[in-house]
């Protein structure tokens, strides 16, 4: 039986059709099939779990060693080990009947027709999801979303494939690895996306400096963690101020002076990533901070924060 829960109104937010408790979400590949933290965590305080990305067949993700630890954050290379969107199905769709929480469902592919396919086999099942996240961004795959992110005809091909197929919530996730992440956001946003989420992780290296060898197997991988909140903060403000659907921030997130930010820089919602492999309630924690702190402001609610960030110049 699902469990009602008692979030203060004013942190309510709508994301196209879709209604939140909150702003506070858990980003894709650091909180699994959003099925494993419950002993842990109370999910179900969670505006919304993304998953980890899906693909059409299951991978075993790149060899190790794939994740390191950096100066304020972690490099990783985990190139979207899955089970495979049968298996989902098979799965992990009957668990989430018996979860409030909002569910998004993360999906990769290689070619268009690959997430095409994995779209058109959920939405020939019934299911509780919310919505798609769609990952057009991930920097430690050798070929997959990472070309459809850098074009923003490819972007804007993608997600009108993808609309005709779903009514659910359709979220572009964006690179802040090109060189204008609002042409892309335009491209998403003007083929029918119903938010974009910006950023995924900045493309990073790691050297042994006794041994000389690179700390990852794939030399290159994502960074993420507070050292890209300044990347993410701009990201966003960029897309806020071209852009009318909402946008979910990402990168860096540990508090709720960090959410405050995204808010104030445009996001709509926030996805906590890295803190989660510290702390997986690190979410629940910020939830409560950020209900005291809206409390505490001139604010009347989140929504009346979004894009007010003060310019000196």
């Amino acid at each position: 039986m699902k469990r009602k829960i008692s979030i203060l109104p004013k942190n309510s937010i709508e994301i196209g059709q879709v209604s939140f408790n909150n702003p506070i979400w858990v980003a894709s590949g650091t909180f699994g099939y959003g099925t494993e933290a419950p002993e842990l965590v109370d999910v179900e305080k969670l505006g919304a779990i993304v998953t980890k990305s899906i693909t059409l067949h299951p991978r075993e993700g790149n060899p190790p060693p794939r994740i390191v630890e950096t100066s304020s954050g972690m490099i990783n290379s985990i190139g979207l080990a899955n089970i495979g969107v049968d298996k989902y199905i098979d799965e992990m769709l009957p668990i989430y009947k018996n979860v409030s929480t909002k569910i998004i469902m993360n999906v990769a592919g290689t070619d268009l027709m690959e997430y095409v396919e994995i779209i058109e086999k959920i939405e020939s099942v019934s299911s509780d999801l919310v919505g798609f996240e769609i990952n057009i961004s991930c920097p430690n795959v050798k070929k997959g979303g990472m070309e459809f992110g850098v074009d923003n005809s490819m972007t804007a091909e993608l997600t009108s494939e993808l609309r005709k197929r779903t009514d659910r919530l359709l979220i572009m996730k964006l690179s802040p690895n090109v060189s204008d992440i609002v042409s892309i956001g335009m491209g998403a946003q003007d083929a029918g996306a119903d938010a974009v989420s910006a950023i995924n992780t900045v493309v990073g290296m790691s050297i042994d400096s006794n041994s000389g060898k690179s700390n990852i197997y794939t030399t290159y991988g994502g960074l993420s963690g507070p050292a890209i909140k300044p990347i993410g903060l701009a990201a966003v403000h960029k897309l806020y101020q071209k852009l009318s659907i909402p946008i979910i921030g990402i990168g860096g997130i540990v508090s709720s002076n960090d959410v405050m930010e995204y808010i104030l820089a445009g996001a709509s919602a926030v996805q906590i990533g890295t803190a989660n492999y510290r702390d997986p309630g690190t979410g629940e924690g910020i939830i409560d901070e950020l209900n005291q702190t809206v409390e505490n402001s001139k604010w009347d609610s989140v929504k009346d924060m979004v894009g007010k960030a003060k310019l000196l110049s």
